[in-house]
């Protein structure tokens, strides 16, 4: 979808939909709404008085203008209320309001920016959200279907209204950074709705690939010989009973100084996940294409920072296999010796993630990082303790998570701390290796991240279990129903932040 700006009024602009925001219990229309319900016969104040139309949350009303302004039909939607108002209502906002544009089958759209000078926001940031929100939800995959009919036919376009053209260059930064972070969540979803039989570790290599071609960024792929070279027990123990080899990803952008320590993100990329010898239950097995999140994370985060020319360098890490039962499978009871030479009993083949990631983050200890950042759908225990709104994390630098709270926050994907006290670690210890991959049911999400931990070397370190955001039951006003792709706007969110100190 292709987002402009220009300076203009309310009843001057020709538009297919004209969207206008409107807060909660603010019964004024405001000066640059007042020609405009004028000139429509005062329909506008009368839909708030008759409280049709009261500017709740996502709220929308759509009004057809019968020809008394340029623009064909205008769709009032709710923020909420003005002292609750936040970024992320902004996204949401859009994104609803992107939703019900389409269902009037209007391929282009315009909206107001709302409030620059009330809202306490920047234009830019504003921008961001409304560009952001807008791609998100219009987000459809339809790869597979055969219906053809206009409905599923996404927006071709949006035009940003301002009042002045002193900020129209700042709105335009913020839509860069909308687009880019739009783009590369729906980009991260098409990579996880696709099925298991297609998305295969080698097809994910060939999105590398596709990736790779973006300027400053550079491939390499370890295929299992170069991984058994190297001692990547981990990888190829989950790997070894597929029929798709594991592949092991490195992306390197580098937009940075030369000899400038990376960025390393690490990003789990088990294709599907059947459990292994340890079988998961058959009843919704079907999302375990969705295993992959992580590594799609990683894959549309480096296309972006490559798109948005940040001056970093960042490297991303994509243990890619399939996790499947067969004769050549890992037992329970088996012993598997990591790239960091540490061995691994293995108690249950469904806690494989750590294992591909253990290695992950050994390979990143190579690569003098100045931080990592390793990204995952690891335990059904995230669920347990948080729902589906908020982003497991766990670290062992308090600066780096103060970070990713900060970016969450104006990401729109929040995330929520939990310990990782050595104390979980009794739970972990092994009768024959100097671990297990499994620590019972008690703080599950914590002795995994735990477990990662053994394998971070001296560097700033941020876990991110994502288990319990990454897939959606039913769609919301920026998140499709199926894979979600939460994450990917948090660590592009964190690089911009990193880039760019965040305005107060």
């Amino acid at each position: 979808m292709k987002t402009t700006v220009k300076q203009g009024t309310l009843t001057g602009t020709p538009t297919e939909v004209l969207v206008i925001p409107g807060y909660e219990e603010d019964s004024s229309m405001g000066k640059a709404i007042q020609p405009l319900d004028r000139n429509l016969g005062g329909q506008l104040s009368e839909l708030r008085k008759s409280g049709e139309f009261q500017g709740k949350a996502n709220q929308t009303v759509l009004v057809h203008t019968r020809g008394a302004v340029p623009a064909k039909r205008i769709l009032l939607v709710g923020l909420g209320k003005r002292e609750d108002l936040t970024l992320d209502r902004i996204r949401q906002a859009m994104g609803t309001a992107a939703k019900r544009v389409r269902q009037t089958e209007a391929r282009s759209f315009s909206a107001v920016i709302p409030g620059v000078n009330r809202s306490g926001m920047w234009p830019d940031d504003l921008a961001q959200a409304m560009v952001d929100g807008v791609i998100l939800g219009d987000y459809r995959f339809t790869t597979y279907r055969t219906d053809t009919s206009s409905k599923n036919k996404p927006l071709n376009s949006m035009t940003i209204l301002v009042d002045t053209a002193s900020i129209v260059n700042t709105v335009k930064r913020g839509i860069q950074r909308g687009e880019a972070t739009g783009e590369a969540t729906c980009f991260a979803r098409d990579l996880s709705n696709h099925p298991a039989n297609v998305m295969t570790p080698s097809r994910v290599v060939e999105e590398a690939k596709k990736v790779a071609k973006e300027k400053k960024v550079k491939l390499t792929v370890l295929n299992p010989s170069k991984m058994k070279q190297l001692g990547m027990g981990g990888v190829l123990g989950v790997g070894q009973a597929s029929q798709h080899p594991p592949q092991f990803i490195i992306l390197e952008y580098q937009g940075g100084k030369k000899g400038e320590k990376p960025i390393v993100f690490v990003g789990k990329t088990v294709t599907f996940d059947s459990g292994g010898i340890s079988l998961k239950p058959s009843e919704n097995m079907e999302r375990m294409k969705a295993d992959m999140t992580g590594g799609s994370a990683v894959l549309a985060t480096l296309r972006a920072a490559a798109r948005l020319s940040l001056p970093l360098n960042i490297i991303g890490l994509l243990p890619v296999a399939e996790n499947m039962p067969g004769g050549r499978a890992t037992k329970p009871g088996d012993v598997l010796t990591m790239l960091s030479g540490k061995t691994v009993e293995v108690q249950n083949t469904d806690a494989e993630g750590r294992l591909i990631l253990a290695d992950g983050l050994a390979y990143a200890g190579r690569l003098k990082p100045a931080c990592v950042i390793d990204i995952a759908t690891l335990t059904g225990a995230c669920t347990v303790a948080l729902g589906q709104f908020a982003i497991g994390l766990l670290g062992t630098d308090n600066k780096l998570k103060d970070q990713f709270k900060a970016a969450g926050e104006r990401a729109g994907e929040r995330v929520w701390e939990m310990p990782l006290w050595d104390e979980y670690f009794e739970q972990l210890k092994s009768d024959v290796a100097d671990m297990r991959n499994i620590g019972g049911r008690g703080g599950g999400m914590i002795t995994a991240a735990l477990f990662l931990k053994q394998f971070v070397g001296n560097f700033p370190w941020v876990h991110l279990d994502i288990a319990s955001t990454d897939w959606s039951a039913s769609d919301r006003p920026c998140i499709s129903k199926g894979p979600t792709a939460t994450g990917t706007r948090l660590l592009i969110q964190f690089l911009l932040n990193t880039v760019n100190k965040p305005q107060k």
